[in-house]
């Protein structure tokens, strides 16, 4: 709809000027003065005040000049900047004294982490911040070459700065080449490996500082924490883990001295005397079904069992299990 002044309606904001009005501001800034008549096509320039009318020539306008137009035009928009400027420093002000009372909750130093790229992303970085030492539990006796070349990447950036590296698996991990792969690249005297019949699901503490353990079963969410109270538990219950466990470079014991029993089939008599199916013994050793009936049947021929009820009563009889754990 046009105004009374006879002007058509603007096709822009009246905040902008279009490009016929710039070339018309330009000629009158040229000439002085335009006729009206051939401002109708631009009147943002009426509008943002370049043209007024000229005071001898109620048919003509005249440009101001573009320095005082200038100042003119930006008031309103210094006037916003302004205001946005006072609320945020309000904000500021009403909410950054609160930031002391958030990080008192346990809430705000765990973080959960979804998807497995994020997950390495999160281990890596903190890797690459570690100075002192790295803690971690990886249950399970076989280790995937993905892995060890991931654990070795984030384990060189953290010996880089001197970090000391200490590390727990089940005893089938002495025998697995990929980790004596990562041992040999590793430089000499700053990893510490340990294995133990048991242990508990992946830990990685790095500096005492922050700490990474699963929240699924499938190791699809992990929990990242922080909180000084939960990582120095962790770290207590890593070093009980580390107390229990043997070093790698130490020969596991055998039921008796002289015994075909080994460290590894010794741990599976001790689960089957305990009532341990097949499958949740593989579970908690860290190894496929397969090669734990592997081990069985090692354990049938060696004790020269009949059956699977007859091995039972001899591994009781033999002594090789041990007492059963109550």
């Amino acid at each position: 709809m046009g105004t009374d002044t006879g002007i058509p309606d603007h096709p822009h904001n009246n905040s902008e000027l279009c490009e016929p009005a710039i070339q018309l501001y330009a000629e009158s800034l040229r000439r002085g003065r335009l006729p009206r008549a051939d401002v109708a096509a631009a009147p943002c320039l009426i509008e943002m005040a370049l043209l007024h009318p000229d005071p001898r020539d109620t048919t003509m306008l005249c440009p101001a000049a573009p320095s005082v137009a200038l100042t003119h035009l930006l008031q309103p928009l210094t006037r916003d900047v302004f205001e946005q400027v006072r609320r945020s420093a309000a904000l500021v002000d009403s909410l950054a004294p609160l930031a002391a009372i958030a990080s008192e909750d346990p809430n705000l130093s765990i973080t959960v982490l979804e998807g497995k790229k994020l997950i390495d992303s999160a281990l890596q970085e903190a890797a690459a911040g570690a100075h002192t030492e790295v803690l971690t539990a990886q249950p399970g006796g076989h280790r995937s070459p993905a892995q060890i070349n991931q654990g070795l990447a984030n384990g060189l950036a953290a010996v880089s700065r001197g970090a000391r590296l200490r590390h727990i698996y089940q005893h089938p991990a002495r025998y697995s080449a990929p980790v004596k792969d990562y041992l040999e690249r590793m430089p000499s005297g700053q990893v510490e490996v340990r294995t133990m019949e048991l242990t508990i699901d992946r830990l990685i503490i790095f500096d005492h500082a922050v700490a990474f353990i699963p929240a699924t079963a499938d190791r699809e969410v992990a929990l990242q924490i922080r909180h000084p109270a939960l990582v120095r538990y962790l770290v207590q219950v890593y070093e009980v883990l580390w107390a229990q466990a043997t070093p790698i470079t130490e020969h596991l014991q055998t039921a008796t001295p002289g015994a075909p029993v080994t460290a590894v089939q010794l741990s599976i008599a001790r689960l089957l005397v305990e009532g341990h199916h097949d499958e949740a013994v593989a579970r908690k050793l860290g190894f496929s079904v397969r090669t734990c009936r592997t081990h069985i049947a090692k354990l049938m021929q060696i004790l020269d069992a009949t059956s699977r009820t007859h091995l039972g009563a001899l591994l009781v009889q033999s002594g090789i299990a041990g007492p059963t754990r109550t």
